[in-house]
């Protein structure tokens, strides 16, 4: 459930952001803070003053991370579909018996 909008900031890359939303402020502050490491583990292995590019090779990698985390529920949602399966025929063939 989203609360009334407010301003809440955030430091990213050394800069502060007003971002105007309807989350939770600890949810936003969470965000903010995991796409902060991002950019520094990323500016840790290409250093370069550029936080243009370091933004957008941090958005690739949490990209992959999204990616990565869908195809994993996909097929873990796949495997409990297949398995539910399973059982049903299975107490169907205990129920006709």
């Amino acid at each position: 459930m989203t609360s009334p909008e407010q301003v809440v900031s955030v430091e990213i890359g050394g800069l502060n952001y007003p971002i105007r939303t309807g989350l939770d402020t600890d949810y936003v502050l969470k965000i903010a803070a995991h796409v902060n490491e991002r950019m520094r583990a990323v500016s840790d292995v290409t250093p370069t003053g550029d936080l243009v590019r370091l933004a957008v090779l941090a958005a690739l990698n949490i990209a992959d991370e999204l990616f990565r985390c869908r195809d994993a529920s996909r097929v873990r949602n796949g495997e409990l579909a297949e398995r539910a399966h399973e059982l049903e025929e299975m107490l169907d063939r205990v129920l006709m018996a």
